[in-house]
């Protein structure tokens, strides 16, 4: 049996793949076969738990042990669906929703947006695939498998001279009641952008009334501070999901999806969607915070109540939580199908083509703010790196390392000059010498206030303020105290690189202030409690922190025996190689030394 005829007999919706939803949750609104005791209102109703098990923790025993898995069963439909494709040779495509970047051989990475060929999926958490010569083990909970798998992985549809359709390809064949294929494909697309948007929004309410309403009952075990942390503003991408939802399903056609015109609704909530942007950037808090938290049993009895008295699938909280970062990162790839398959004299073809623009923003918006705060890890690590470092935290006023590199730094009275090297971030220019035997060390010595100066371009030849001659120059001249700094490069296109940094700090602090871009006290003192851990450790810390950790925890028993060195870094991380972070630091900075 072929992909295509698979497809053909086969209607979107007993595809148990087609759902682009994490390993797990394609389960979601199962029925479940099974009485609960009901959580009323006020703290928890000891009544309703004590006549039949006693406590919350004989609660979660008592269902453990009475086997009640709501998972995929007989180990995972999914998988056995995918691998019966696979053995009777059909290629089945799967889209990463974000980065995977690993350090071990025996893993696949690949970039947000690479098409992955599935060549094994038998392990529910692991699957084997392949991009062009490259193969390797990847987490599935990673990627989206495509709806219309039958089609190649080039451009649809073919076309001739003339720019018309080759009515000889399968581009124009006939699908059911005298729809083409490119139709039928469509409304693969459109079928599946609806019923994850219905499958998503149960989630989302599960996780409002399932656990957020729980635990504000109980005072006595959290705060609304914890709360805050533990689900961010989840409630209010529910209700901006509750109102996308009912304007998709005004636009859906029922009796013929493929004429549906959902790209409006895209475009007409593209700034609510920004919201998001706050979810994912609270997403490692509230990892942190569930870590702590579930050290302590009653917590980890609590949280299980509440999944079973909810009925919710047979996934942990913080998998729970990982949907709505994975679901804004699913909607740029979902439209690039959508479009795909819209013939462009479709009345939807133009909204659809600039909500995929609009979502691509909002994704890298978010991405870009998520990136961000991944540095402040790395700024942390490097001021842990200065010896006798004075004053507050760069962490304080910065969250950017702009530029860096050498320069000569000229002062008053007697124009001395000095070899020094620059940070220059947002905000602020830090000013660190050379240890003269290990030039590897660095010792603090001042730091500029970049707020209050601008920037002064200064000719070759005579300089007027400090009576010298200088070549490649430029001055820091302070608006409100009249100070004077001078800096000369060794090159010309040293100093160009210099000036552009100067005017991207300003526009990043312009961009930071429109946007609203902020990092949390918590944030930056967590950054700086690792960085010194790792300072006194002495050795170069690895990626342990618990929100890559409750990703990466299971790995199939053939795969590695040993954990990659860096596992996964979500959204945007680049893919590095292994070095010590002051031979990394200029990555952090547009340009090179």
């Amino acid at each position: 049996i072929t992909s295509a005829v698979a497809f053909d007999i086969l209607p979107l919706k007993l595809h148990p793949f087609s759902q682009s939803t994490p390993t797990g949750l394609d389960c979601v609104g199962w029925k479940r076969r099974i009485s609960s005791p009901v959580i009323t209102d006020g703290a928890l109703d000891k009544t309703a738990l004590t006549d039949d098990v006693g406590s919350e923790e004989d609660l979660y025993e008592d269902f453990r042990s009475s086997n009640h898995r709501y998972g995929h069963p007989g180990g995972g439909g999914e998988q056995l669906a995918i691998n019966e494709l696979i053995s009777d040779g059909s290629v089945v495509y799967a889209e990463a929703l974000w980065d995977h970047v690993t350090m071990d051989d025996q893993e696949l990475g690949f970039k947000a947006g690479d098409v992955i060929e599935v060549m094994d999926a038998t392990n529910k958490e692991w699957w084997w695939g392949r991009i062009l010569d490259s193969e390797g083990w990847f987490p599935a909970s990673f990627v989206r498998l495509r709806v219309n798998q039958d089609e190649p992985m080039e451009d649809y549809p073919l076309k001739v001279e003339g720019g018309k359709e080759d009515d000889s390809s399968s581009g124009t064949r006939r699908f059911g009641m005298g729809q083409t294929t490119k139709d039928q494909m469509r409304t693969n697309v459109i079928n599946e952008i609806i019923s994850t948007e219905r499958d998503y929004i149960k989630h989302l309410k599960d996780i409002c009334e399932g656990y957020i309403k729980q635990c504000r009952k109980r005072a006595d075990m959290f705060t609304e501070e914890q709360l805050k942390t533990i689900f961010g503003n989840i409630e209010d991408i529910y209700r901006c999901q509750k109102k996308f939802v009912k304007a998709l399903e005004k636009k859906f056609n029922k009796d013929h999806p493929h004429l549906s015109e959902v790209g409006s609704c895209f475009l007409e909530y593209q700034t609510e969607f920004q919201i998001y942007s706050e979810y994912c950037n609270n997403h490692p808090n509230a990892c942190m915070e569930l870590s702590r938290l579930t050290k302590v049993s009653k917590y980890v009895y609590f949280f299980e109540a509440c999944r079973l008295l909810q009925k919710m699938i047979d996934i942990s909280l913080d998998g729970f939580l990982l949907t709505p970062v994975q679901k804004i990162c699913k909607y740029p790839l979902q439209l690039a199908e959508l479009l795909k398959y819209t013939n462009p004299q479709h009345r939807d073809f133009k909204d659809v083509e600039a909500a995929l623009n609009a979502m691509k923003n909002v994704a890298r918006l978010i991405n870009e703010r998520k990136r961000r705060l991944e540095n402040i890890d790395k700024i942390a690590q490097w001021q842990s790196s200065i010896e006798d470092w004075e004053g507050e935290d760069v962490l304080v006023r910065s969250s950017e390392l702009i530029y860096s590199g050498e320069l000569t730094k000229i002062s008053h009275p007697q124009a001395k000059s000095q070899q020094r090297m620059f940070f220059l971030f947002d905000h602020q220019l830090v000013c660190c010498k050379k240890d003269l035997l290990r030039r590897d060390i660095l010792y603090y010595k001042s730091r500029i206030n970049m707020d209050d100066m601008e920037i002064l371009d200064v000719e070759d030849g005579r300089d007027k303020d400090f009576n010298i001659s200088v070549k490649n120059a430029f001055k820091l001249h302070c608006r409100d105290t009249e100070e004077v700094h001078l800096f000369c490069t060794k090159k010309p296109e040293q100093k160009q690189r210099w000036l552009k940094a100067f005017e991207n700090e300003r526009k990043q602090v312009q961009l930071d202030q429109e946007t609203g871009f902020s990092i949390t006290e918590v944030q930056k003192k967590q950054a700086m409690l690792n960085a010194s851990k790792q300072h006194h450790s002495g050795k170069p810390k690895a990626v342990t922190r618990p929100y890559y950790d409750f990703l990466m925890r299971q790995k199939h028993p053939t795969l590695p025996t040993t954990l990659p060195q860096q596992q996964v870094f979500m959204l945007a991380e680049p893919k590095r190689k292994p070095s010590n972070f002051w031979q990394n630091i200029s990555r952090l900075t547009p340009f090179r030394k």
